[in-house]
């Protein structure tokens, strides 16, 4: 048998450890990332709440768990960003979903994401990138 043959078809996101999963993969890449680890590192001073807000806005996004309560658009104006930093941020977050889900709601996560990053580009004044 090969590898692929022996690998198990990855399961969907379903619950808060799933999006703890996610939140948690992802942003390991994020802060070794050579172009968003350091506007990152900048930005927040301790990663433990951020990394709980994460879990608690995905869980609001993909579950529906009303966890997150916010406003997650404007704590970014600030950031010394442009739109490399969302195609990157997209590449890696879709990676992560990719690789360790499948399914509706991992479907619906990255169609999230490209969402998220069109309109915070568009409220950052820079013309989204639909490519991603």
């Amino acid at each position: 048998m090969t590898d692929i043959e022996l690998r198990q078809p990855l399961a969907d996101i379903q619950t808060d450890e799933d999006v703890a999963k996610l939140v948690y993969t992802f942003y390991d890449k994020v802060r070794a990332d050579e172009l968003l680890g350091p506007v990152f590192e900048e930005a927040i001073a301790d990663w433990g709440p951020h990394l709980q807000i994460m879990c608690n806005f995905w869980s609001t996004m993909l579950l529906y768990s009303g966890k997150y309560k916010g406003d997650p658009m404007s704590k970014h104006f600030s950031l010394p960003i442009d739109p490399s930093h969302f195609s990157q941020w997209l590449s890696l977050f879709n990676g992560t979903v990719d690789t360790l889900f499948q399914g509706e709601v991992a479907d619906n996560a990255k169609a999230r994401a490209k969402n998220i990053a069109r309109i915070m580009q568009s409220m950052l004044g820079f013309t989204p990138n639909n490519n991603n």
